[in-house]
């Protein structure tokens, strides 16, 4: 999905409307057929222990672990907070609108965003208070420090109290017109606030917004604004003070935060975030390949074509296994070494959203129909 700032509105909105239907024209209608699986190996047993419906999600909404708790919200505005060890929710809240961000929370206040653009703090469960935005939000908050942290589609940063919901500064930075409809980067390294600002990753103090260090990671190319088009993704792979991106469908780097320096920067054509253990950098490519650079250098350590076009969600790499979803709702366990199959395991038959997340011993994945299931190693 591509997002316009319209100058002036009219015009530029038609423009970019234009540019997106000749993408999906140029795409044609026929997609390639997923690829077969191969026979299940069944080498790494893994049972399913627990599912709780939570809402659909029509896009990936980002979950939050708390201890040994999972936080998931549904598109419609359902927000569950699960016990990952026996799979009971231990709070619900139902909002009156849509989410198109979520979930931030420090384990106090949970943070949200609503489709029709407000900032909703919850406490306890309960609503505390809604603050209105400029702009439409994709990138889940970052609630630290008792404060609420934004970064908008436009690439305004925003900083609220979490108590009260009391603007404390704005950070805004020119950009082009053209921006990808997906979730970016906001997280906290360290005492720096860290995010994405077109194909940047930058460093920010987050008392006041002032920018303590700013690092090209990829750089758009082409003849017009959609070819020239680039943005970090929401999905990193942090190891102390280094952290590893996606820049969409253009390149995977690893930087060193404390300095403000990439340490090294390998072409890939991906669309969704990283993986990674202390070894390897995991990710998958638009066309269903899975890929693994060695993490000090980038170089290749392996690839996997076994999943081509199988719509592939981000993958994780945790207990000895690279986890990762596809589009027909099937959960895949692959080997860290090699790529080659371990086992998989089915869910409700529809995609699985957003990266599996890894808690309380248990694998964590959710489908697009609502499902939030809960797998085990045996």
């Amino acid at each position: 999905m591509l997002f316009c700032l319209p100058k002036p509105p009219l015009l530029r909105m038609a423009a970019c409307l234009f540019i997106a239907l000749g993408l999906v024209a140029c795409a044609g209608t026929e997609k390639p057929k997923p690829t077969a699986l191969e026979a299940n190996p069944a080498t790494l047993r893994v049972k399913e222990v627990w599912r709780v419906a939570s809402g659909p999600s029509a896009a990936p909404l980002e979950m939050r672990v708390v201890g040994e708790r999972v936080l998931v919200a549904s598109s419609q505005g359902e927000i569950t907070a699960i016990d990952a060890a026996s799979g009971l929710p231990s709070w619900k809240s139902a909002l009156t609108t849509a989410l198109s961000a979520g979930i931030g929370t420090d384990g106090d206040y949970v943070a949200v965003v609503t489709r029709d653009n407000y900032l909703v703090v919850l406490r306890e469960a309960k609503e505390i208070w809604r603050q209105k935005l400029a702009s439409v939000t994709l990138t889940a908050p970052l609630v630290a420090g008792a404060r609420v942290f934004l970064v908008s589609a436009d690439r305004t940063v925003l900083a609220f109290d979490a108590g009260t919901g009391r603007k404390l500064w704005t950070q805004q930075r020119s950009g082009e017109s053209l921006l990808l409809g997906q979730a970016g980067i906001l997280m906290a390294m360290g005492d720096t606030l860290v995010t994405s600002q077109s194909g940047r990753l930058v460093g920010l103090n987050p008392q006041n917004g002032s920018v303590r260090w700013d690092v090209s990671v990829a750089v758009g190319r082409g003849v017009n604004e959609v070819e020239r088009l680039v943005d970090l993704v929401a999905g990193t792979s942090r190891m102390g003070d280094e952290l590893c991106v996606r820049a969409f469908q253009t390149s995977v780097a690893c930087v060193d935060t404390a300095s403000g320096k990439t340490r090294w920067t390998k072409s890939a054509s991906g669309a969704t975030g990283l993986g990674g253990n202390t070894v390897a950098i995991f990710g998958t490519e638009s066309d269903g390949k899975v890929l693994a650079w060695r993490r000090s250098d980038g170089e290749r350590l392996w690839g996997s074509e076994k999943l081509r076009f199988r719509g592939l969600s981000a993958p994780l790499a945790a207990s000895g296994a690279l986890v990762l979803g596809d589009a027909q709702g099937v959960v895949h366990f692959l080997s860290l070494q090699d790529g080659a199959l371990l086992t998989r395991l089915a869910t409700d038959g529809s995609p699985v959203v957003g990266s599996p997340l890894w808690v309380a011993n248990t694998w964590v994945v959710v489908t697009q129909s609502g499902a939030v299931i809960g797998f085990r190693p045996e």
